[in-house]
């Protein structure tokens, strides 16, 4: 029910009033998904967090926390904020002793788990060594009998060409025209294994599909930088805002085909002009296009101190995504 409901209200559709009275829908001159993408040009807090001060990101990260107890605390990373960086750079890390103040926290936390700077969602943060351990040796058994303990959500360019599927690929990072990118290798030797190349694994469910595209949730064994993305680029059905990898992927008549890595450099994502109606955006606006990659839920071991499952709720661009899309999410727990 509150898709249904979110979806209608981010569409400009009517608005729930005082005591549940409908309110006028929004003006039709600039629907909410472009005003969203022209302050993200000048200065958004959820898709560039980067531009704000530090006061401002650390009261913005106090609003995001999702669950706290003395020694673990998950928040809700925004796209396009680093977890960790060098001394001096605006990061999560950087602010999180005034989130830790807030909550009445006193103790230090590190990280557990978290998404890259560029994806957002779930971050999980513990101040305590033993449970820090505990979930580590939960997380490396996980990896070892096939259990996913991590899910993200994903919209993608493209359908994939079974609803359910694993892809399972060895990749190394090479330095392409004086870039370090994520690339596949075929047939990894032995020694290749020993010098930086691994074999990754992740599994991957075709939620909906509509308008060419696809909500695909993704469950990795492993860790990679960039997995994920090249993961789907394999399967020639990019991550929406992939301005990185995409350009891995050509079209001829409408059939996808990969191209080389060695001659296939970053570059804004190209979309179709059906896409770009769907998505109500202009071909100038897609390079402000976020990476629709969230980490959505992570499964933790049963102890007394921490709950099971974390979950972090959509960002708004991916919801609106969704409805412009025509995607559904369904409102089923996940297992």
């Amino acid at each position: 029910m509150w898709a249904r409901v979110l979806c209608r209200w981010l569409s400009g559709g009517p608005r729930p009033g005082p005591e549940g009275q409908a309110q006028a829908p929004a003006p039709k001159s600039q629907t909410w998904y472009q005003m969203y993408l022209k302050k993200f040009h000048e200065r958004n807090g959820m898709l560039q967090p980067e531009m704000l001060n530090h006061k401002e990101l650390a009261e913005m990260m106090k609003t995001a926390v999702l669950y706290h107890n003395e020694s673990l605390l998950a928040l809700n990373k925004p796209q396009g904020l680093a977890v960790t960086g060098k001394p001096g750079d605006l990061t999560l890390l950087s602010v999180l002793p005034e989130v830790v103040q807030q909550l009445g926290l006193s103790q230090e936390f590190h990280v557990v788990r978290a998404p890259g700077k560029e994806s957002s969602g779930l971050v999980l943060l513990s101040s305590c060594p033993r449970m820090t351990k505990t979930f580590q040796n939960f997380f490396i058994h996980s990896r070892r009998t096939q259990k996913p303990t991590v899910t993200y959500w994903a919209v993608t360019t493209g359908v994939p060409a079974t609803p359910k599927g694993e892809i399972r690929v060895a990749l190394k990072l090479e330095q392409i025209r004086g870039i370090d990118l994520v690339v596949p290798v075929k047939a990894p030797s032995r020694q290749t294994l020993k010098e930086g190349v691994k074999k990754t694994l992740t599994h991957f469910f075709v939620e909906d599909s509509a308008s060419g595209c696809a909500l695909v949730k993704l469950q990795p064994l492993t860790a990679f930088p960039s997995q994920l993305l090249v993961h789907m680029v394999l399967q020639m059905c990019p991550v929406l805002g992939d301005h990185v990898y995409s350009a891995r992927v050509g079209s001829v008549l409408g059939e996808n085909f990969l191209l080389p890595v060695e001659t296939s450099v970053p570059q804004i994502q190209v979309l179709n002009e059906q896409l770009l109606h769907r998505l109500q955006i202009t071909s100038k606006e897609v390079a402000l296009l976020p990476l629709h990659l969230h980490l959505h839920q992570i499964l933790l071991p049963q102890t007394s101190l921490a709950p099971t499952v974390l979950i972090a709720p959509l960002p708004p661009f991916f919801s609106q995504t969704l409805c412009n899309l025509g995607l559904q999410m369904s409102e089923q727990p996940r297992k």
